[in-house]
């Protein structure tokens, strides 16, 4: 019996266990009698068909692989030929890396990982029967992918939208007294925006895939929203710190120059075409530990900027800029230049014009962490998984 089957056999079968766009509900009964899937199953589709496909094969142990549009033909291609030689029982999913480092890769996620990235984030996020967990997320990273195993282990409901709508958002809710949903910062600045207030049913909202604005953060919780922070990615299975504290089992130390490394019992198996991977993880983000015990996320080490000789990294700004009345969002990036190296340019969203964005910057920002160019935009490039896209922000200037 597969694991998945075994999580099923623990809830009441006419429960709620899997709610598709539509609104077609399919209980703990209905998912227990069928027949699964064997072998790869590369899966294409919206949200429903991504939804049954990571659950039938989960269900007849074969290992799915739900594709990414954005892939282009070769990768695709690429990533399919290797999937197919790792293909295994005991290798329920796949799933491609956001790309937000350069060329996607994919990730080999086994029951091990699966089966304690479920366990602890029901046991940290309080995930039991009767409760519903919201997914806006695509079903092919990480961040959605995860959440139907949460569910189902927990004898919760996963409640799938065909993407993200505000509008949708509010309706699903209050019509299935939704109690946890995961949102990027994008979308609960769109949510805020809409003026949607959290039902009162709603105890988590858990926000990742990018760093959260301060600012955003504020308007959040004074309008009600009970957020927290979470950290982590395809390599840990989700979520392995919330508030800048790891989960139970989570270790974390710093790499020489910086870099956080993680252990963890949700970790990936490897690679694709890549040998297994070792107990400790090292990842692409510089990190301080606080005297509290807390973990500060300083951002990419490859995205460090060097401007007139002083390291600067994007995020440090964003967050100063997010301060500045009339701004709604802000990304900073550096443009090649003779005299300063990184020549830091901002990119923004909001009501104040160039000029007073200027002006307030020559009046708050110390001289190495200011923007020396603007540009006012209708929004902000973003990859499909909503992760600012720093290599499309560099090529708005000219």
């Amino acid at each position: 019996m597969s694991l998945l089957r075994q999580w099923l056999s623990r809830a009441a079968r006419d429960a709620p266990a899997l709610v598709l766009p539509g609104a077609a509900v399919l209980t703990y009964g209905e998912l227990a009698a069928l027949p699964g899937r064997a072998g790869l199953q590369a899966l294409a589709g919206g949200a429903a068909e991504l939804a049954r496909g990571l659950v039938e094969t989960a269900l007849g142990d074969g290992t799915a692989f739900p594709l990414p549009p954005h892939l282009t033909p070769q990768a695709q291609s690429r990533l399919i030929a290797q999937a197919h030689e790792a293909a295994s029982p005991r290798l329920p999913l796949i799933l491609a890396t956001s790309g937000s480092s350069g060329a996607p890769k994919a990730v080999r996620l086994g029951w091990r990982s699966l089966a304690a990235a479920a366990r602890l984030a029901g046991r940290h996020f309080e995930l039991g029967p009767g409760d519903a967990w919201l997914v806006c997320l695509p079903l092919y990273f990480i961040g959605g992918a995860v959440i139907p195993f949460r569910t189902l282990r927990a004898g919760a409901t996963a409640v799938v939208l065909e993407g993200f709508e505000a509008a949708a958002v509010a309706e699903a809710l209050a019509d299935w007294r939704i109690s946890h949903v995961s949102l990027v910062p994008a979308m609960l600045a769109r949510l805020l925006e809409a003026g949607l207030r959290p039902p009162p049913t709603l105890r988590l909202a858990l926000i990742g895939g990018a760093a959260l604005d301060p600012a955003l953060a504020a308007r959040a919780r004074e309008a009600g929203w009970p957020i927290r922070l979470s950290y982590g990615m395809t390599e840990t299975c989700a979520t392995a710190l919330v508030d800048g504290r790891p989960l139970a089992g989570v270790r974390l130390r710093l790499a020489p120059g910086g870099a956080l490394e993680i252990a963890s019992p949700a970790r990936m198996a490897g690679y694709l075409g890549e040998a297994d991977c070792g107990e400790w993880f090292t990842t692409s983000d510089l990190a301080r530990f606080e005297a509290d015990g807390r973990v500060t996320i300083l951002g990419r080490a490859d995205e460090m900027l060097v401007t007139g000789g002083a390291n600067v990294h994007p995020l440090e700004v964003e967050a100063q800029l997010s301060t500045c009345p009339g701004v709604a969002e802000a990304a900073v990036t550096g443009l090649p230049d003779p005299v300063w190296g990184d020549l830091l340019a901002c990119a923004y969203v909001g009501e104040t014009d160039e000029a007073a964005l200027e002006a307030w910057c020559r009046q708050t920002l110390p001289a190495a962490r200011r923007p020396r160019r603007f540009l006012r935009v209708s929004q902000l490039p973003r990859l499909p998984s909503g992760k600012l896209d720093r290599r499309a922000l560099r090529r708005l200037w000219p």
